[in-house]
């Protein structure tokens, strides 16, 4: 199988308007490949159609070998999926969702019963079982449901922003275990608003706007093809007005969201610019290197979307 998931030219409407229009790309057996972009962008109904639950109006898919929608039940039996919002079964144990889950795939309980101890140690939920779900944490019944899409021992992984909501010892939890996964040459879809999350994990990524993708590639590279290779930022009341007079001859793009300015520069142009701001004890910086979430918003754009 030269690819795991291949889409082409997928386009769905609703209410005559086109939330995917013409997105295509694939996925190579072992890698993580991420659908990041604004709410709205198209991400969740590209997986929906991905997965034979909602029908495209146009384009091929293709999973795990098999035409979607027309086999799409056939090719579900072999991914695992962790929705947006977690679906556990609020009135069975852990094992009980563990087991319930299994026979969804056709695996007799006593297969599913012999499998749940290293799914729990694989979530971090060893010696849970028996726990009722009102017992466990948000971040515990998030672990639960990475174990459950696991039951089959699935090819391909689709996961649905999988850490929102989760406090940081819990997010990097659910890091560890995906890269584990990935060592054991599972694959994984993944949407995701953290950029963080998205530069740890994904060998390539697909920045989708508008039902679009408009940029695709691997997050280093993306970040060297569309953004100056420094960035600093300039806090304070003063700092718009800085921005729109003395600055815009001190760097080479500057964008003002709030009060903050963030001035994308060349690594030469750093220290004149830091020297200059040093003489203004009003406006504070910070000085990093630029990074996923600018290329993000240079793309997409900084204002709210709903």
């Amino acid at each position: 199988m030269t690819s795991v998931l291949s889409v082409s030219g997928l386009r769905k409407s609703y209410a005559g308007r086109e939330v995917v229009g013409g997105v295509s790309f694939t996925l190579a057996p072992g890698e993580c490949y991420g659908l990041l972009g604004p709410n709205g962008a198209g991400k969740t109904t590209t997986l929906r159609c991905c997965l034979g639950l909602t029908a495209p109006d146009a384009g091929v898919i293709k999973l795990l070998g098999e035409p979607v929608p027309a086999r799409a039940r056939e090719a579900r039996m072999k991914v695992g999926v962790v929705p947006q919002f977690d679906n556990l079964d609020p009135d069975f144990s852990v094992a009980e969702n563990l087991r319930v889950f299994g026979r969804y795939f056709g695996i007799g309980d006593a297969e599913t019963r012999g499998r749940i101890p290293d799914l729990l140690e694989f979530a971090g939920l060893a010696g849970k079982e028996a726990a009722r779900l009102a017992t466990l944490s948000g971040g515990m019944k998030r672990r639960l449901t990475l174990a459950r899409a696991l039951v089959n021992d699935p090819d391909l992984l689709l996961l649905d922003e999988p850490t929102t909501g989760l406090d940081p010892q819990a997010r990097h939890l659910i890091w560890e275990r995906l890269k584990r996964l990935l060592q054991q040459g599972k694959t994984i879809l993944l949407t995701t608003h953290f950029m963080d999350e998205a530069e740890r994990l994904c060998n390539r990524l697909a920045i989708l706007d508008a039902g679009c993708i408009v940029a695709e590639g691997a997050p280093r590279d993306l970040i060297a093809a569309h953004i100056e290779p420094q960035v600093v930022e300039v806090y304070g009341e003063d700092a718009a007005t800085w921005a729109r007079g003395e600055g815009q001859s001190l760097a080479r793009r500057i964008e003002v969201s709030g009060e903050t300015a963030f001035c994308y520069v060349d690594v030469e142009e750093v220290a004149p610019l830091l020297k200059h701001l040093a003489l203004r004890p009003a406006l504070r910086t910070l000085h990093r290197p630029a990074n996923l979430e600018d290329v993000f918003l240079k793309l997409t754009g900084r204002e709210l979307r709903d």
